[in-house]
């Protein structure tokens, strides 16, 4: 016999039951994400309207499940209909420069070592979450080797476009997979090496950052050259970064370069939202024996050690590779209907879900920065 919650429905009934439902990527409360704008329940069907302060349209269907499979436990209602709207938060800080002024939160990908995988990453994380219905642009802040234009299939020949602003002339950036870029490969040639000194690299950075027309973004993505140098430094310490991620594999050294990263990004009091463990196990495609090669739970074990997330593990994949090799990312290169998405694809979906999940809560409960007002009086 099924025992049905008894009285009417009402806003105050839907915010306990959000409040008691775990968000499945950021394992807390969902209301901890979450908005309820209205509540109708109307000859037993009820209409609910939430304010999503993350992108997941792929995962909207999960979510109306969660909550429908509540709401049907009230004797009120028998079919339940939940309508999303996303409501992404801005940072506390957000730039004064003309080009950032609508970017909403900076996040740098950083790595403490190159070879890990960090590129990769920023490129399918950037494009996940455009998937999900964000705004998105990334900055290749790789000034010595960058590579997100190779990544994302932007021709070499291909340059940024310009545009004058108030007597300043800006870069217009190159649209890729319905991503914003920019990168220092889009202004020299693959043989052109980038023979400067920390001050000059660290200054075309800004420059790059700084004097490129993002318009209306809910996340740009800065993917930071590897280390903890001049160029990491300025970006850290000048750009206003809402949070930052750390890329790494299982590997004892890497973990050890990572830590760096982290200790960084402490230093200047930006947060880390997480840690990104590459390469974490290799599924053999021919009989499907699992290995780790690089070593096995590193990344969560240094993300306990620093109290940070786990945002997310992805393999040692041939097919990764191959699809950044031709311009065409994992997370897109499974996009279209017919192709639904591998479990790559998926693993990064998670990862960016979560990832922009923890920033929202983080952007929610940052206090206000007070606003200074001068008078004559």
């Amino acid at each position: 016999m099924t025992v049905y919650f008894q009285g009417p429905v009402s806003k105050e009934t839907v915010e306990g039951i959000l409040r008691n439902l775990q968000d499945p990527w950021l394992k807390d409360s969902l209301l901890q994400v979450t908005e309820v704008d209205s509540v109708d329940v109307t000859n037993g069907e009820a209409t609910i309207e939430l304010g999503m302060m993350y992108p997941c349209y792929g995962g909207h269907s999960q979510l109306e499940q969660l909550i429908t499979d509540e709401l049907l436990q009230y004797e009120a209602v028998n079919k339940v209909a939940v309508k999303f709207i996303t409501r992404i938060p801005s940072a506390p800080r957000i730039s004064e420069e003309v080009g950032l002024k609508k970017v909403k939160n900076i996040i740098a990908v950083a790595s403490g070592k190159g070879g890990v995988g960090k590129s990769t990453t920023s490129v399918n994380l950037a494009l996940a979450l455009v998937a999900d219905g964000a705004k998105v642009g990334i900055l290749d802040a790789d000034i010595y080797g960058p590579s997100i234009g190779k990544m994302l299939g932007v021709e070499e020949d291909q340059r940024p476009g310009v545009d004058e602003v108030d007597g300043k002339q800006f870069f217009v950036p190159i649209d890729a997979h319905g991503l914003k870029s920019n990168s220092m490969a889009y202004l020299v040639t693959e043989q052109t090496p980038m023979v400067w000194r920390g001050p000059m690299a660290s200054g075309a950075l800004l420059q790059l950052l700084n004097q490129t027309l993002w318009g209306e973004l809910d996340y740009l993505v800065v993917d930071m050259p590897p280390g903890t140098g001049d160029i990491q430094l300025t970006l850290s310490q000048k750009a206003p970064l809402a949070g930052s991620v750390i890329v790494t594999t299982p590997q004892d050294l890497a973990l050890l370069d990572a830590r760096k990263g982290i200790e960084m990004f402490s230093k200047v009091s930006v947060p880390v939202l997480g840690v990104v463990e590459n390469m974490a196990v290799h599924v053999c495609t021919n009989c499907g024996h699992a290995e780790h090669l690089f070593g096995e739970g590193g990344g969560s074990r240094m993300a306990d050690e620093y109290r940070t997330e786990l945002l997310g593990a992805l393999p040692l994949s041939l097919s990764i590779r191959q699809h950044a090799d031709a311009g065409m990312p994992t997370v897109v290169a499974y996009s279209g209907p017919a192709e639904g998405d591998s479990a790559e694809a998926m693993l990064y979906r998670d990862t960016a879900r979560r990832t922009a999940a923890l920033l929202a809560v983080l952007n929610r409960q940052a206090a206000p920065i007070p606003t200074i007002t001068i008078s004559d009086d």
